[in-house]
Protein backbone atom coordinates (compact mmCIF):
# COMPACT_ATOMS: atom_id res chain seq x y z
CA UNK A 1 0.00 0.00 0.00
CA UNK A 2 1.95 3.33 -1.00
CA UNK A 3 2.38 5.56 1.99
CA UNK A 4 0.26 8.34 2.89
CA UNK A 5 2.36 11.71 2.21
CA UNK A 6 2.43 14.72 4.82
CA UNK A 7 2.17 18.41 3.52
CA UNK A 8 5.24 19.60 2.10
CA UNK A 9 6.00 23.18 0.52
CA UNK A 10 5.24 23.12 -2.83
CA UNK A 11 8.28 24.24 -4.07
CA UNK A 12 10.87 23.09 -1.83
CA UNK A 13 8.49 19.27 -3.24
CA UNK A 14 9.20 20.10 -6.55
CA UNK A 15 13.01 20.43 -6.28
CA UNK A 16 12.80 17.52 -4.15
CA UNK A 17 11.19 15.35 -6.62
CA UNK A 18 13.08 17.04 -9.63
CA UNK A 19 9.98 17.12 -11.38
CA UNK A 20 7.21 19.86 -12.09
CA UNK A 21 3.81 19.86 -10.53
CA UNK A 22 0.33 18.68 -11.28
CA UNK A 23 -2.83 21.18 -11.09
CA UNK A 24 -5.91 19.98 -9.66
CA UNK A 25 -9.56 21.55 -9.20
CA UNK A 26 -12.35 20.65 -8.60
CA UNK A 27 -15.10 23.65 -9.09
CA UNK A 28 -18.41 23.37 -7.58
CA UNK A 29 -21.35 25.50 -7.58
CA UNK A 30 -20.56 26.84 -3.81
CA UNK A 31 -16.80 26.33 -3.58
CA UNK A 32 -13.67 25.58 -5.48
CA UNK A 33 -11.11 23.67 -4.14
CA UNK A 34 -7.65 23.61 -5.92
CA UNK A 35 -4.49 21.05 -5.31
CA UNK A 36 -1.02 20.88 -6.33
CA UNK A 37 0.08 17.30 -6.50
CA UNK A 38 3.34 15.35 -7.34
CA UNK A 39 3.20 12.96 -9.97
CA UNK A 40 3.49 9.41 -8.57
CA UNK A 41 3.66 5.71 -10.35
CA UNK A 42 -0.08 4.98 -9.39
CA UNK A 43 -1.58 7.95 -6.67
CA UNK A 44 -0.27 11.74 -7.21
CA UNK A 45 0.62 12.81 -3.66
CA UNK A 46 -1.16 15.70 -2.02
CA UNK A 47 1.12 18.76 -1.74
CA UNK A 48 -1.40 21.47 -0.75
CA UNK A 49 -4.98 22.28 -1.01
CA UNK A 50 -6.67 25.19 -0.74
CA UNK A 51 -11.09 26.27 -0.58
CA UNK A 52 -12.60 28.90 -2.70
CA UNK A 53 -15.67 30.39 -2.27
CA UNK A 54 -17.04 29.96 -6.10
CA UNK A 55 -19.23 32.51 -6.32
CA UNK A 56 -16.63 35.39 -4.76
CA UNK A 57 -14.61 35.28 -7.74
CA UNK A 58 -15.06 36.35 -11.51
CA UNK A 59 -13.21 33.16 -13.18
CA UNK A 60 -11.62 30.19 -12.41
CA UNK A 61 -8.21 32.46 -13.57
CA UNK A 62 -8.59 34.75 -10.73
CA UNK A 63 -8.79 31.43 -8.03
CA UNK A 64 -5.82 29.52 -10.33
CA UNK A 65 -3.79 32.91 -10.39
CA UNK A 66 -3.78 34.04 -6.50
CA UNK A 67 -3.46 29.91 -5.34
CA UNK A 68 -0.38 29.38 -7.50
CA UNK A 69 1.16 33.32 -6.63
CA UNK A 70 1.39 31.38 -3.15
CA UNK A 71 3.06 28.25 -4.64
CA UNK A 72 5.92 29.23 -7.33
CA UNK A 73 3.80 30.05 -9.77
CA UNK A 74 2.79 28.07 -13.23
CA UNK A 75 6.25 27.31 -14.33
CA UNK A 76 6.06 24.70 -11.81
CA UNK A 77 2.71 22.90 -13.31
CA UNK A 78 2.84 20.58 -16.11
CA UNK A 79 -0.54 19.52 -16.18
CA UNK A 80 -3.80 20.85 -14.93
CA UNK A 81 -7.23 19.02 -14.92
CA UNK A 82 -10.00 20.35 -13.67
CA UNK A 83 -13.61 18.94 -12.86
CA UNK A 84 -16.37 21.60 -13.22
CA UNK A 85 -19.87 21.25 -12.68
CA UNK A 86 -21.45 21.57 -15.92
CA UNK A 87 -21.91 19.76 -19.46
CA UNK A 88 -18.33 20.12 -21.66
CA UNK A 89 -18.31 21.46 -25.02
CA UNK A 90 -14.82 21.25 -27.28
CA UNK A 91 -12.96 21.94 -23.34
CA UNK A 92 -15.37 24.97 -22.12
CA UNK A 93 -18.33 24.23 -19.56
CA UNK A 94 -20.56 27.17 -18.59
CA UNK A 95 -20.88 26.21 -14.99
CA UNK A 96 -24.63 24.83 -13.97
CA UNK A 97 -24.84 26.96 -10.59
CA UNK A 98 -22.24 29.99 -11.23
CA UNK A 99 -21.91 32.47 -13.85
CA UNK A 100 -18.84 31.58 -15.09
CA UNK A 101 -17.51 30.43 -18.60
CA UNK A 102 -14.42 27.86 -17.60
CA UNK A 103 -11.89 27.64 -21.12
CA UNK A 104 -9.30 25.43 -20.99
CA UNK A 105 -7.72 26.61 -24.29
CA UNK A 106 -7.86 29.96 -22.11
CA UNK A 107 -6.02 28.54 -18.92
CA UNK A 108 -3.28 27.37 -20.98
CA UNK A 109 -3.09 30.52 -22.91
CA UNK A 110 -3.26 32.63 -19.48
CA UNK A 111 -0.67 30.51 -17.44
CA UNK A 112 1.28 28.29 -20.64
CA UNK A 113 0.76 25.22 -18.48
CA UNK A 114 1.41 22.28 -21.57
CA UNK A 115 -1.66 20.31 -20.89
CA UNK A 116 -4.87 21.69 -19.62
CA UNK A 117 -8.38 19.36 -19.48
CA UNK A 118 -11.67 20.29 -18.76
CA UNK A 119 -13.75 16.68 -16.93
CA UNK A 120 -17.32 16.68 -15.85
CA UNK A 121 -16.72 16.84 -12.07
CA UNK A 122 -18.62 13.18 -11.75
CA UNK A 123 -16.55 12.25 -14.15
CA UNK A 124 -13.20 13.47 -12.41
CA UNK A 125 -14.73 11.78 -9.01
CA UNK A 126 -14.78 8.50 -10.90
CA UNK A 127 -10.61 8.94 -11.43
CA UNK A 128 -10.56 8.69 -8.01
CA UNK A 129 -11.69 5.14 -8.11
CA UNK A 130 -9.19 2.91 -8.37
CA UNK A 131 -6.75 4.86 -6.15
CA UNK A 132 -8.88 4.99 -2.84
CA UNK A 133 -7.82 3.43 0.02
CA UNK A 134 -9.49 1.18 2.03
CA UNK A 135 -10.17 3.37 4.65
CA UNK A 136 -11.88 5.80 2.47
CA UNK A 137 -14.46 3.10 1.63
CA UNK A 138 -17.55 2.34 3.92
CA UNK A 139 -18.76 -1.18 2.61
CA UNK A 140 -22.85 -1.02 2.59
CA UNK A 141 -22.46 -4.15 0.33
CA UNK A 142 -20.01 -6.48 0.65
CA UNK A 143 -20.98 -8.55 -2.76
CA UNK A 144 -18.54 -10.29 -5.01
CA UNK A 145 -16.29 -7.70 -7.41
CA UNK A 146 -15.76 -8.94 -10.74
CA UNK A 147 -12.32 -7.98 -12.04
CA UNK A 148 -13.26 -7.55 -15.73
CA UNK A 149 -16.53 -6.02 -15.12
CA UNK A 150 -17.51 -2.40 -15.39
CA UNK A 151 -17.93 -0.12 -12.00
CA UNK A 152 -19.81 3.41 -11.29
CA UNK A 153 -20.49 6.46 -9.28
CA UNK A 154 -23.33 8.22 -8.46
CA UNK A 155 -23.24 11.00 -5.94
CA UNK A 156 -25.86 13.27 -3.62
CA UNK A 157 -24.61 17.11 -2.93
CA UNK A 158 -25.29 20.28 -4.38
CA UNK A 159 -27.10 18.35 -6.85
CA UNK A 160 -26.97 14.57 -8.22
CA UNK A 161 -24.21 13.46 -10.55
CA UNK A 162 -23.44 10.01 -11.89
CA UNK A 163 -20.37 8.73 -14.02
CA UNK A 164 -19.33 5.45 -15.56
CA UNK A 165 -16.03 3.63 -15.42
CA UNK A 166 -15.78 1.14 -18.25
CA UNK A 167 -13.27 -1.50 -17.84
CA UNK A 168 -11.15 -1.67 -21.02
CA UNK A 169 -8.88 -4.43 -20.95
CA UNK A 170 -8.11 -3.81 -16.94
CA UNK A 171 -8.25 -0.39 -17.24
CA UNK A 172 -11.02 1.60 -15.58
CA UNK A 173 -11.85 4.27 -18.24
CA UNK A 174 -14.53 7.23 -16.74
CA UNK A 175 -17.13 8.79 -18.88
CA UNK A 176 -19.48 11.30 -17.57
CA UNK A 177 -23.02 11.31 -17.82
CA UNK A 178 -26.11 13.88 -16.78
CA UNK A 179 -28.16 10.52 -15.63
CA UNK A 180 -29.29 12.85 -12.60
CA UNK A 181 -31.55 14.64 -15.00
CA UNK A 182 -33.28 11.47 -16.19
CA UNK A 183 -36.90 11.40 -14.98
CA UNK A 184 -37.63 10.34 -11.39
CA UNK A 185 -39.60 7.12 -11.72
CA UNK A 186 -41.39 6.70 -8.77
CA UNK A 187 -42.03 2.96 -7.38
CA UNK A 188 -44.21 3.70 -3.95
CA UNK A 189 -47.32 5.10 -3.62
CA UNK A 190 -45.66 7.42 -1.70
CA UNK A 191 -43.15 8.09 -4.35
CA UNK A 192 -45.95 8.53 -6.43
CA UNK A 193 -47.86 11.06 -4.51
CA UNK A 194 -44.49 12.94 -4.13
CA UNK A 195 -44.02 12.90 -7.98
CA UNK A 196 -47.07 14.66 -7.93
CA UNK A 197 -45.84 17.10 -5.68
CA UNK A 198 -42.25 18.07 -7.68
CA UNK A 199 -44.66 18.13 -11.06
CA UNK A 200 -46.84 20.71 -9.62
CA UNK A 201 -44.34 22.34 -7.93
CA UNK A 202 -41.60 22.17 -10.57
CA UNK A 203 -43.01 21.14 -14.12
CA UNK A 204 -41.25 18.32 -14.25
CA UNK A 205 -39.31 16.17 -11.72
CA UNK A 206 -35.64 14.54 -12.08
CA UNK A 207 -33.78 12.44 -9.67
CA UNK A 208 -31.67 15.92 -9.05
CA UNK A 209 -35.29 16.86 -7.15
CA UNK A 210 -34.83 14.15 -4.67
CA UNK A 211 -31.13 12.74 -4.54
CA UNK A 212 -29.65 16.12 -3.50
CA UNK A 213 -29.46 19.03 -0.62
CA UNK A 214 -32.18 21.20 -2.22
CA UNK A 215 -33.58 17.78 -2.81
CA UNK A 216 -34.23 16.56 1.13
CA UNK A 217 -35.51 20.54 1.52
CA UNK A 218 -38.24 19.39 -1.20
CA UNK A 219 -38.65 15.97 0.82
CA UNK A 220 -38.95 18.05 3.97
CA UNK A 221 -41.88 19.76 2.35
CA UNK A 222 -43.25 17.10 1.06
CA UNK A 223 -43.84 14.83 4.29
CA UNK A 224 -44.49 18.14 6.43
CA UNK A 225 -48.38 19.01 6.65
CA UNK A 226 -47.78 21.65 9.03
CA UNK A 227 -44.67 23.61 9.80
CA UNK A 228 -41.76 22.00 11.56
CA UNK A 229 -41.01 22.60 14.60
CA UNK A 230 -37.26 22.09 14.12
CA UNK A 231 -36.78 22.78 10.97
CA UNK A 232 -37.34 25.88 9.18
CA UNK A 233 -36.19 25.49 5.55
CA UNK A 234 -36.63 28.44 4.22
CA UNK A 235 -34.40 30.04 7.35
CA UNK A 236 -31.19 29.42 5.49
CA UNK A 237 -31.29 27.18 2.67
CA UNK A 238 -27.71 26.40 2.74
CA UNK A 239 -28.11 24.73 6.17
CA UNK A 240 -31.23 23.37 5.93
CA UNK A 241 -30.43 19.72 4.29
CA UNK A 242 -27.64 19.34 7.26
CA UNK A 243 -30.46 20.39 9.70
CA UNK A 244 -32.83 17.78 7.90
CA UNK A 245 -30.45 15.29 8.09
CA UNK A 246 -29.45 15.74 11.74
CA UNK A 247 -33.31 15.90 12.87
CA UNK A 248 -33.67 12.60 11.01
CA UNK A 249 -30.93 11.08 12.33
CA UNK A 250 -31.47 11.89 15.77
CA UNK A 251 -34.85 11.20 15.82
CA UNK A 252 -36.29 14.70 16.46
CA UNK A 253 -39.41 14.97 14.07
CA UNK A 254 -41.30 11.70 12.27
CA UNK A 255 -41.46 13.81 9.46
CA UNK A 256 -38.15 14.50 9.11
CA UNK A 257 -37.54 10.97 9.78
CA UNK A 258 -40.08 10.23 6.71
CA UNK A 259 -37.95 12.33 4.18
CA UNK A 260 -34.76 10.54 5.10
CA UNK A 261 -36.11 7.41 4.82
CA UNK A 262 -37.52 8.24 1.58
CA UNK A 263 -34.57 9.65 0.41
CA UNK A 264 -32.68 6.61 1.40
CA UNK A 265 -35.12 4.30 -0.60
CA UNK A 266 -34.87 6.68 -3.61
CA UNK A 267 -31.06 7.36 -3.55
CA UNK A 268 -30.84 2.69 -3.64
CA UNK A 269 -33.37 2.67 -6.18
CA UNK A 270 -31.36 5.05 -8.74
CA UNK A 271 -28.20 3.48 -7.49
CA UNK A 272 -29.30 0.14 -8.76
CA UNK A 273 -30.79 1.26 -11.92
CA UNK A 274 -27.33 3.14 -12.59
CA UNK A 275 -25.61 -0.56 -11.49
CA UNK A 276 -27.76 -2.11 -14.78
CA UNK A 277 -27.35 0.37 -16.55
CA UNK A 278 -23.79 0.30 -16.49
CA UNK A 279 -23.30 -3.69 -15.98
CA UNK A 280 -21.31 -2.67 -12.89
CA UNK A 281 -20.15 -5.68 -11.56
CA UNK A 282 -17.12 -4.48 -9.92
CA UNK A 283 -18.90 -2.10 -7.73
CA UNK A 284 -21.17 1.12 -7.20
CA UNK A 285 -19.55 4.01 -5.15
CA UNK A 286 -21.66 6.34 -3.53
CA UNK A 287 -19.81 9.87 -3.78
CA UNK A 288 -20.90 13.22 -2.99
CA UNK A 289 -21.27 15.62 0.46
CA UNK A 290 -24.45 13.66 1.56
CA UNK A 291 -24.03 10.17 1.96
CA UNK A 292 -20.33 9.79 4.85
CA UNK A 293 -23.24 12.29 6.72
CA UNK A 294 -26.37 10.12 6.58
CA UNK A 295 -24.37 6.72 6.91
CA UNK A 296 -26.50 5.25 9.15
CA UNK A 297 -30.09 5.86 7.09
CA UNK A 298 -28.00 4.08 4.21
CA UNK A 299 -27.17 0.82 6.34
CA UNK A 300 -30.67 0.64 7.60
CA UNK A 301 -31.99 -1.84 5.18
CA UNK A 302 -34.17 0.62 3.01
CA UNK A 303 -30.92 1.44 0.78
CA UNK A 304 -30.24 -1.58 -0.08
CA UNK A 305 -33.85 -3.17 -0.41
CA UNK A 306 -34.04 -0.91 -3.11
CA UNK A 307 -30.79 -1.02 -4.37
CA UNK A 308 -31.17 -5.45 -5.11
CA UNK A 309 -35.27 -4.88 -5.75
CA UNK A 310 -34.55 -5.87 -9.86
CA UNK A 311 -36.71 -8.45 -10.74
CA UNK A 312 -35.78 -10.41 -12.45
CA UNK A 313 -31.94 -9.22 -11.79
CA UNK A 314 -32.12 -8.82 -8.42
CA UNK A 315 -29.58 -11.79 -8.03
CA UNK A 316 -27.37 -9.80 -10.10
CA UNK A 317 -27.58 -6.73 -8.51
CA UNK A 318 -27.22 -8.45 -5.17
CA UNK A 319 -23.65 -9.50 -5.87
CA UNK A 320 -22.83 -5.99 -6.88
CA UNK A 321 -20.30 -4.26 -4.28
CA UNK A 322 -21.52 -1.12 -2.96
CA UNK A 323 -19.26 1.56 -1.08
CA UNK A 324 -19.74 5.02 0.52
CA UNK A 325 -16.90 6.98 -0.87
CA UNK A 326 -15.54 8.82 2.95
CA UNK A 327 -12.71 11.27 1.11
CA UNK A 328 -13.96 14.40 0.76
CA UNK A 329 -11.32 15.13 -2.07
CA UNK A 330 -11.85 12.57 -3.81
CA UNK A 331 -13.33 14.88 -6.78
CA UNK A 332 -9.82 16.52 -6.25
CA UNK A 333 -7.63 13.73 -6.31
CA UNK A 334 -9.40 11.88 -9.29
CA UNK A 335 -8.82 15.35 -11.69
CA UNK A 336 -5.02 15.10 -10.19
CA UNK A 337 -5.09 11.15 -11.40
CA UNK A 338 -6.17 12.23 -14.78
CA UNK A 339 -3.51 14.99 -15.02
CA UNK A 340 -1.34 12.37 -13.63
CA UNK A 341 -1.60 9.82 -17.12
CA UNK A 342 -3.59 6.83 -17.90
CA UNK A 343 -6.40 5.21 -15.78
CA UNK A 344 -5.59 2.34 -13.37
CA UNK A 345 -6.88 -1.65 -13.16
CA UNK A 346 -9.49 -1.10 -9.76
CA UNK A 347 -7.34 -2.97 -7.12
CA UNK A 348 -9.84 -5.46 -5.40
CA UNK A 349 -7.90 -5.58 -2.24
CA UNK A 350 -9.63 -2.19 -1.61
CA UNK A 351 -12.32 -3.38 0.34
CA UNK A 352 -14.33 -4.43 -2.52
CA UNK A 353 -14.63 -8.26 -2.55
Amino acid sequence: MPERPGKVNAAAAARWYNQSMLLAGDIGGSKALLGLFTSAPRRPERVEVRSFPTCESPSLEAIIDEFLGKHGGASVVQAASFGVAGPIVDQAARLTNVPWIVDAAAVRARFGIPRVRLLNDLEAMAWSIPVLWPEELAVIQEGRAVPTGNAAVIAAGTGLGEALLHNLDGRMVPSPTEGGHADFAPRTPDEIALLRHLIARFGRADYERVLSGPGLMNLHRFTHEHPCEVVDVNADPALAPGLISLSALERRCPDCVRALQIFASVYGAEAGNLALRSVATAGVFLGGGIAPKVLPALTDGRFIEAFRAKAPLDDVVSRVPVSVVLNEEAGLLGAAVHANGKPFALDLRHGLR
